[in-house]
């Protein structure tokens, strides 16, 4: 997983865990993007939940045209290869511009997530 997160962008995302359990309108940006080079997968992670630090929260989308927002397991996601065998990577450009409800409704109207 350090590989896919950097220590900063992990404090930053268990800090919003906290943060989204202390307050249920909590709307941060993404902290993270990560991606299937080869697959057409994207994830925008917003938060780590600190009670499991295996499960990340945000948008996800698989390449398949339904963007959703939900939890998944960073474990997961260091296993996952795309079609050429390829890893998971960090977009290490990647900055958000808005709140992770935002990106979800512009994905929603697209189909695929839009950074």
């Amino acid at each position: 997983m350090t590989t896919l997160i950097t220590p900063e962008q992990r404090a930053q995302l268990l800090a919003n865990g906290r943060e989204s359990l202390q307050n249920p309108g909590f709307d941060p940006v993404p902290v993270v993007k990560l991606f299937t080079p080869d697959a057409g997968a994207t994830w925008l992670l917003t938060e780590i939940d600190p009670d499991h630090h295996d499960h990340a929260f945000g948008l996800c989308d698989l390449g398949l045209g339904y963007p959703e927002l939900g939890w998944v397991s960073l474990a997961e996601l260091v296993a996952v290869r795309g079609r050429l065998g390829l890893p998971v990577e960090r977009d290490r450009c990647f900055r958000a511009d808005k709140s992770i409800s935002a990106y979800a409704r512009v994905a929603r109207q697209a189909d695929r997530i839009v950074t």
